[in-house]
Order: C-alpha cells, then sequence, then structure tokens
C-alpha cells in the first residue's frame, strides 16, 4: 500500500477547494504517493501521463468530500439544533463563511467547530485513502 503524507495531503485539499478561479488540480501517484500539483499560475514539471486514471488519481475537493456548507450544517444540528434554520439562511448567500464563524463566536461555539472541521477533515482524508489504496502517515 502506498503512503501519503497527511499534511501534504491536507494542503492539496485546501488548493483543491479554493475556488479562486483558477484551474487547480492536484494529483497523487498510485505508484509512489508523489504530489503533483497543477495549475496555470504553476510552472510544475509533470509526468507525461499525469492523466492515466490507473497511475493517478486526482485530490478530491472538499464539496466532494461534505466538508462545506454540509459540515457546517451537520455541526449546527448536533452542537446548536435550534440555531439550525438561522445558519441555513446564512449559507444561502455568498459570504456565508464568514458569517457562520462570527455567528459561532457569539455562541462561543467557534474553537468546537475547528475542532469538529479538524476531525472530519482527517477522517474524510482517511476514508478517501483507503478507497484509493492509499496509507496516510501523519
Amino acid at each position: 500500500m502506498t503512503t501519503i503524507d497527511y499534511n501534504e495531503l491536507e494542503l492539496a485539499l485546501d488548493f483543491v477547494s479554493a475556488g479562486s478561479g483558477v484551474d487547480a488540480i492536484v494529483y497523487v501517484s498510485r505508484d509512489t504517493g508523489a504530489i503533483y500539483w497543477v495549475s496555470s499560475e504553476l510552472d510544475e514539471e509533470l509526468p507525461e501521463d499525469i492523466g492515466d486514471s490507473e497511475l493517478y488519481v486526482q485530490v478530491p475537493s472538499k464539496n466532494e468530500l461534505d466538508l462545506g456548507k454540509s459540515l457546517a450544517l451537520k455541526f449546527i444540528a448536533e452542537q446548536i439544533p435550534d440555531s439550525y434554520s438561522t445558519v441555513a439562511d446564512i449559507f444561502r448567500s455568498r459570504g456565508a463563511y464568514s458569517r457562520f464563524k462570527s455567528f459561532l463566536e457569539t455562541k462561543d461555539s467557534l474553537e468546537v467547530w475547528y475542532e469538529f472541521e479538524q476531525a472530519s477533515v482527517k477522517a474524510a482524508l482517511n476514508e478517501w485513502a483507503e478507497s484509493e489504496g492509499f496509507k496516510i502517515k501523519c
């Protein structure tokens, strides 16, 4: 089983999920665990066969791993259920995460959210890696 460094994989997830309007793709070699960053803003040497899904797998985005809005709503449902409709309304427009975090501050729940989010990211990346035949080292 090929090993991937957790910190590098988490950075790759953030890169792919940034949504800055730039195409951002990260591939992981199934054979070596090497990570290749692809973006119009980067000039990294890439293997010629990078598009071969037998040899490389794309790192998914946070939304593909249900780590976006759905995770925030799950957190609210578990931690502050009486505020679910308020938070659901927050996510109906742009800039939701900053308003969500401000809301959590008013409820003294921001640190609890960060812990919940980090644990969820780690679990999702471990599950994804295992499903693709990788082992994560921390």
